[in-house]
């Protein structure tokens, strides 16, 4: 009996890369790749014009619209439609990120093809398929954090309003005072925001904030 044919929508901003998984998932006759996306709004635009694939594999790391938050849009709109994420971005809160937001699937880019068409049939019969590794991250996610929501640096709920807004100031070199003067609080709350946001974006000092609200294009987002 002839097996089920699998359509897939790729999402990925680079082309190059995006050319080579078509080919390498087309090998498999099973597969189908219906459309490829340069990002997450071009996903999304795709989606709701025509049939839905049967999973969509998407990169996290994407101009216009990332990966986490079209994951967000999809589950929200199609709650049935199975994610594979496909990313360079390997870190537990990645991870934990994509899974929490409803993906049936996380794979490191540097997976073998066979491992990925792999995964990509196990999320089409039983609905996901986790490696060994995300399994680890899952049960330490529940042992330590109780289950709760874990993001990561695509998710644009990642750091609070108020952090967003001391980070702009510390960006723009105000002192803790004149922020606390600025948002009518008092220093030692900038300062635990200040803490959090060392924290969250894993930075060192005051510069490494500065080159994360670069790296990340933040300051075209705060005024």
């Amino acid at each position: 009996m002839e097996s089920k044919p699998i359509h897939i929508v790729i999402a990925d901003d680079e082309r190059l890369f995006r050319t080579g998984i078509r080919f390498l998932l087309e090998r498999d006759k099973q597969v189908i790749v219906d459309f490829e996306a340069s990002n997450g709004l071009e996903l999304i635009d795709y989606l709701r014009k025509n049939t839905l694939p049967d999973i969509v594999v998407t990169d996290l790391s994407m101009p216009e619209l990332n990966g986490v938050e079209a994951t967000k849009l999809i589950h929200k709109e199609f709650p049935n439609l199975k994610i594979v994420a496909l990313s360079s971005y390997n870190s537990k809160s990645c991870v934990l990120n994509m899974i929490h937001l409803g993906a049936s699937c996380y794979m490191p880019k540097n997976s073998k093809p066979a491992e990925l068409i792999l995964a990509i049939k196990e999320v089409h019969e039983i609905g996901f398929c986790y490696t060994t590794e995300v399994m680890k991250y899952i049960h330490e996610d529940l042992n330590h954090n109780n289950g709760k929501a874990v993001k990561c640096d695509f998710d644009e709920s990642y750091l609070t309003s108020r952090e967003k807004e001391i980070l702009d100031l510390i960006c723009k070199q105000f002192t803790t005072s004149e922020i606390a003067d600025q948002l009518c609080i008092s220093p030692r709350t900038v300062e635990g925001h200040r803490n959090n946001l060392l924290l969250k974006t894993e930075s060192k000092n005051v510069a490494g904030l500065v080159t994360y609200a670069v790296k990340n294009n933040l300051l075209n987002l705060l005024n």
